[in-house]
């Protein structure tokens, strides 16, 4: 709810019940108008362009009713109420932050002392309010686990229908991970695999990732996580100028390992948006291609990062580690959280099936859910 609301042709500056004052543009609020001609009622799509707004718009009128604010613009002539509780949420009036590398709001990072955030095949599907905790610690930690899942080959799909779809790529719809004997993939042989993100070869990346348990009687192979966002805070509080490196040039990252397929791209290991919030995580040392974008006095300190970088992903004080049976499985976001395998012998067996999908559709079902049910939310 607002107290008061004062005005120049400009600005409008608002304060809210708790105190908390703001400032909002004229050309802004005219741009965000809430109004039925400016918004689609049905989708909220804007309907009209920048053009469609006078250069010269102003304030003329702007007060408080009933607890809200009413703005009149000139030469419309148009008058338009705000809810309060909408422009609290959209406050941009703020000293920005400048620390490279923050997070996003929602977002917490975490070491190996974190307990998986789990949930239940059965409940996920029938209780919304269990479905969305799930959705939710994927947003948050950027992994989560299901339990009490079927056995059955190509239930991983049914793990990506709860909030999307899935994304398919040249390994098709999904892929088997046990050993072959002609592997196209280490990932596809007995081998431990180091933390990593899959697929940096790709423009964009799969963003994220289902691994499901169908069989796992062998000595070894357990899963190990680790938080990417976590690991590049860290080096960012040990060696900025490292850091930096890392997010300031292009790695390469190259996958040719089938017929017909020669995958390439270009980004840096961590990339920040433009004000210097955390996007992504890059690291898979299978993929690496030759760097070659880094300027020549560069490139020892770029290699010192990278291998600084790698070290504390390989801290053994970094990873969540567990081993999945039968019916469980577990999903990453892939521009966030790596992961990892251990090695396992030839006894026994160990099937695997994974598929990759869009946080996009993950983020859309949890924010639609949240809005349907917010007071569960909270």
């Amino acid at each position: 709810m607002l107290r008061t609301a004062t005005h120049t042709t400009q600005i409008v500056t608002v304060e809210f019940a708790d105190g908390t004052q703001a400032r909002f543009h004229a050309i802004w609020l005219r741009d965000n108008a809430l109004d039925p001609d400016t918004r689609a009622p049905g989708n909220g799509q804007r309907l009209i362009t920048i053009g469609d707004i006078p250069a010269n718009v102003s304030v003329s009128a702007a007060e408080v009713l009933n607890g809200d604010l009413s703005v009149t613009f000139q030469p419309e002539d148009k008058t338009v109420t705000f809810p309060a509780r909408w422009l609290a949420d959209h406050i941009y009036d703020r000293d920005p932050a400048q620390q490279m590398g923050r997070l996003a709001p929602g977002l917490t990072t975490w070491e190996s002392t974190l307990t998986p955030p789990s949930a239940d095949w059965n409940a996920v599907h029938v209780d919304p309010k269990a479905k969305r905790d799930w959705l939710a610690a994927v947003a948050e930690f950027g992994f989560a686990k299901l339990t009490g899942g079927p056995t059955e080959p190509e239930s991983l799909l049914q793990v990506a229908e709860l909030f999307g779809y899935v994304r398919k790529t040249n390994y098709g719809p999904y892929f088997e991970v046990r050993t072959e004997v002609n592997p196209t993939n280490l990932a596809f042989t007995g081998l431990g695999l180091q933390a990593h993100t899959d697929n940096p070869y790709r423009d964009p990346v799969p963003t994220l990732q289902i691994l499901y348990c169908l069989e796992n009687s062998a000595e070894g192979g357990d899963s190990v996580v680790v938080d990417g966002f976590r690991a590049a805070e860290k080096l960012r509080d040990q060696n900025p100028d490292g850091f930096a490196l890392l997010a300031g040039y292009p790695a390469r990252f190259e996958y040719k390992g089938e017929d017909d397929v020669c995958l390439r791209s270009r980004r840096p290991m961590i990339e920040l948006s433009p004000d210097g919030e955390l996007v992504s995580i890059r690291f898979n040392n299978r993929s690496s291609a030759p760097f070659v974008d880094i300027p020549f006095d560069r490139m020892e300190a770029y290699y010192a990062a990278y291998r600084q970088l790698g070290d504390i992903i390989d801290d053994s004080a970094m990873g969540v580690s567990f081993k999945l049976e039968p019916g469980e499985s577990f999903i990453v976001d892939n521009t966030r959280v790596l992961h990892a395998r251990l090695g396992y012998s030839g006894t026994g067996s160990r099937w695997l099936q994974g598929c990759y999908a869009d946080k996009d559709g993950l983020l859309s079902t949890l924010a639609a859910m949240e809005m349907a049910q917010p007071e569960a939310a909270e």
